[in-house]
């Protein structure tokens, strides 16, 4: 017994190690988060994603886990609902993260939905859904016709939490969950709307259990969230996303949420948003960390 009791504490040990030798902390860069307001809309119990809207500033999109209709929810930096829109040629099977950015029209701003859930292995295929990004206030309520970007893995089906989308390349980045290193695949642009496409693998970073990312408007600033942690790195000039993500990450500073699998920048820069599910007990709140202005 006492031999186990020394490997477990070992085990942890070289973890905590491990991932002190894979990110660096600098609680300079942002402030701690503070609520912005509870989400107010009953129909959001299940936040799973969240993106700043372009279309219509100030607002934030988020959207239900799996087995829900197929709509989004639009509400204010404190939480109120400002209309719920549905996808009208979507499904939500199982949806898991979300994105603002450009696409195939540059008159035209998108809104990304990231069906790529697999808890069970059970999927080989996946999609990523794009529509024109929905503007407040419309009385109809319903998206325009959806495009369906349908992809699959080259090693087989994989569970994915988190996309990115390059606004500098109209890329897609796509992370793996569940293992010890995440896998990390580019869906390159432009994204065919009819065939399936098999996405390319990168490789893998030393992270585990990513569940959320989004890369900042003008493209120079990542973020990825596990459930305990947010990881930061500046993009430099020319480089793609891949090749920011093999320097060592930032440990940004973070409350934790019980089931806090959401996070997007704020689109001018000024801090980033992060939204947690609800669970027994716990209403979901929306927190925002705002960067510190470091002379």
């Amino acid at each position: 017994m006492k031999k186990l009791i020394l490997l477990g504490v070992v085990l942890i040990a070289s973890l905590l190690l491990l991932e002190y030798f894979q990110t660096k902390n600098h609680q300079s860069l942002f402030s701690y988060g503070k609520i912005q307001g509870k989400v107010k809309s009953p129909l959001v119990n299940e936040a799973s994603g969240i993106a700043a809207s372009i279309r219509n500033p100030g607002m934030i999109w988020t959207h239900n886990d799996s087995g829900g209709q197929p709509r989004v929810f639009l509400m204010d930096e404190h939480g109120k609902h400002h209309g719920t829109y549905y996808l009208r040629n979507g499904i939500n099977r199982d949806w898991e993260d979300m994105a603002t950015g450009p696409g195939p029209d540059p008159d035209k701003n998108y809104l990304y939905i990231a069906e790529t859930g697999s808890n069970y292995g059970q999927y080989p295929y996946f999609h990523i859904f794009r529509v024109e990004e929905p503007l407040a206030g419309d009385t109809a309520n319903v998206t325009a016709i959806v495009d369906w970007l349908t992809f699959t893995y080259p090693d087989g089906t994989n569970d994915s939490e988190c996309l990115l989308v390059d606004p500098l390349t109209k890329d897609f980045y796509i992370f793996t969950k569940k293992e010890p290193n995440v896998a990390v695949y580019r869906y390159p642009y432009p994204q065919p709307k009819k065939d399936s496409e098999t996405l390319i693998k990168l490789g893998t970073i030393p992270f585990s259990h990513v569940v959320g990312g989004d890369i900042s408007a003008d493209g120079s600033e990542i973020l990825l969230k596990t459930y305990d942690k947010i990881l930061y790195w500046k993009r430099k000039e020319g480089e793609s996303i891949w090749e920011a993500l093999q320097r060592k990450a930032t440990r940004l500073p973070y409350i934790p949420e019980p089931q806090g699998e959401a996070i997007c920048w704020k689109k001018d820069g000024s801090g980033f948003y992060t939204l947690s599910e609800e669970t027994t007990g716990y209403e979901a709140h929306l927190y925002f960390y705002k960067r510190n202005n470091i002379e």
